[in-house]
């Protein structure tokens, strides 16, 4: 066994790894392959930094990480459950490696014990932030009907950055001035390397305008597909085209073998779509 800084050779491996861990243990399914990737061409990802991810390797294969979360001071450490003497190893390496100024902060599953010790044993203190997965049981038809003069779409990520980025700016708050949107700089397009564009559903009013969207990941090495992101402009919620959407991107995601959906998050609008909550987060820093 050997460790390794991070390469972009890795990528694969690395979610390889996510994989295997939550086929084996989904107490961990907050930090997945998907949310791996989704992160790893995000904007406000900071590449500059992956060298200091950390892999711990057995027979050229991943049993252990420490991975920071978009910036350092946050992110995930991860081990194969006949590893788990790695763990404090790990998490000695994040916090020496991924800290910011305030620590290295992780979250850690409320029913995972032998995490929680180890994190306990390295004078971790708790943190008033938690997170939340639910999740969808996918073994029935989801009613995909959107509302008269709404029509289905499959966006493209780097030909449709102008429509996508004014869908994101409505859609997560950040107002409705198309003026004070243009004053900022469009990101640089970024091409996942597993993105499935007919997962990824919008929905287009009458006057051909994006006004909602949720994608999914899937990988046919798992069960299951990750939901990330979903929004619908202010002036189109409660409508139920948000519902036909995501209902829509879930039966496409069935007929790829997909039996389940995992969502970061405890709003009511998920709980009336059917999903339940499976696993709560508490995190945990070290100053």
């Amino acid at each position: 066994m050997y460790f390794k800084k991070y390469t972009d050779h890795d990528y694969e491996a690395v979610c390889d790894f996510l994989i295997e861990l939550n086929d084996r243990d989904t107490s961990h399914i907050n930090w997945n392959w998907a949310r791996f990737e989704w992160m790893y061409e995000h904007p406000e990802f900071n590449k500059d930094l992956l060298e200091a991810i950390g892999l711990w390797i057995d027979q050229e294969k991943v049993v252990g990480a420490a991975i920071y979360d978009m910036y350092f001071g946050e992110g995930f450490c991860g081990v194969m459950p006949e590893y788990k003497l790695l763990y404090p190893e790990i998490l000695d390496y994040a916090c020496a490696n991924l800290k910011d100024d305030s620590g290295f902060a992780l979250a850690v599953c409320d029913d995972n014990k032998d995490e929680m010790d180890m994190v306990l044993n390295k004078d971790f203190t708790r943190i008033d932030q938690t997170e939340n997965i639910m999740e969808l049981d996918l073994n029935r038809e989801f009613n995909a009907t959107l509302p008269e003069g709404y029509s289905f779409a499959n966006p493209d990520p780097i030909e449709d950055l102008y429509e996508l980025s004014w869908l994101f700016w409505q859609g997560f708050d950040h107002g409705e001035d198309k003026t004070e949107f243009e004053k900022e700089e469009l990101s640089t397009p970024r091409k996942r390397k597993h993105f499935n564009r007919d997962l990824s559903m919008a929905a287009r009013d009458s006057e051909g305008e994006l006004v909602s969207l949720c994608g999914l990941w899937y990988s046919p090495k798992t069960d299951y597909v990750y939901v990330e992101p979903v929004c619908t402009i202010p002036s189109q919620r409660g409508k139920g085209v948000a519902k036909a959407v995501i209902h829509e991107a879930l039966n496409r995601a069935k007929k790829l073998g997909a039996k389940r959906a995992f969502v970061i998050s405890d709003m009511d609008f998920y709980a009336k779509l059917g999903f339940r909550n499976r696993y709560h987060y508490t995190f945990w820093r070290k100053i």
